[in-house]
């Protein structure tokens, strides 16, 4: 019987290490090399630095906009940089919008490890340096969120006053990812929630979730169980292409989308 209990507390201990090495390896893909910035497409940007509540210095670009009124707060999903977002910031600029896009910390030059809660202290150090040093309004602040980004710029809407939201192939929970990737490992033992399907019931700002129904790697489906939680306004567009490319294959949807949408917060 002793023996009996002992094995299965050692089977418990070495499934729950083996899912935080999952969690490790599987969640957050930093890269510290930034190849490309927006100086390359001929777009003037500030590199700017900033530092966060739990004093970790990181690093974003301000990309202005002649006669912009909004500022997109850009936190972008869990592989590269900000130097691989070329492309969505030149969509952003032609809508009409500034842009900061600011690397975790972990990625590009920004100091320290990547963690979920870091994630947000980031976004939050981000919306605080808009708010606090470029003195704009938090009514004309709007936040963006690729991918994981959206867990990002959902935590930090649900806590303060913006005038918008937009995610683009978000997730409900990390929980309910788990179970699409690894059906029979028992989501109570992963660490890591980022739990927006209960966080943007809290979120009062109009929203636009955009998200891709042949997305291979966030469902369309947990993109339209977040919908369906957040309270109204609200708005889902629904797009064509992967993961990482629906922003392109259907760029003119998705850049009318956008820009109908903040037209509409007018």
């Amino acid at each position: 019987m002793v023996k009996t209990t002992l094995f299965i507390i050692l089977a418990i201990i070495m499934l729950m290490v083996y899912v935080r090495y999952i969690e490790s390896k599987s969640i957050l893909f930093p890269m510290k090399k930034i190849e490309f910035t927006p100086g390359l497409v001929n777009l003037t940007f500030e590199d700017v630095y900033i530092t966060t509540s739990d004093n970790i210095k990181l690093n974003g670009w301000f990309i202005p906009c002649d006669n912009a009124r909004y500022t997109f707060l850009f936190c972008h999903g869990n592989a590269g940089n900000i130097g691989h977002r070329l492309e969505k910031i030149i969509i952003f600029r032609e809508i009409g919008v500034n842009v900061f896009i600011i690397d975790y910390r972990g990625y590009g030059n920004s100091e320290g490890k990547p963690s979920e809660r870091g994630i947000y202290l980031d976004a939050k150090a981000g919306y605080d340096y808009l708010l606090n040093t470029r003195k704009i309004k938090p009514e004309h602040i709007i936040l963006f969120g690729e991918s994981i980004g959206g867990a990002a710029v959902i935590d930090l809407a649900s806590k303060v006053k913006v005038g918008a939201l937009i995610t683009e192939e978000a997730f409900s929970s990390a929980r309910d990812m788990a179970r699409r990737i690894y059906p029979f490992l028992p989501s109570f033992l992963y660490s890591i929630r980022f739990d927006s399907l209960t966080k943007i019931k809290k979120v009062d700002a109009p929203k636009l979730l955009i998200h891709s129904i042949n997305d291979e790697i966030v469902p369309f489906a947990l993109g339209k169980k977040l919908f369906n939680a957040a309270k109204e306004p609200k708005q889902l567009v629904e797009i064509m292409g992967s993961h990482n490319t629906a922003f392109l294959d259907s760029k003119e949807e998705y850049s009318r989308s956008i820009e109908a949408f903040i037209q509409g917060l007018e």
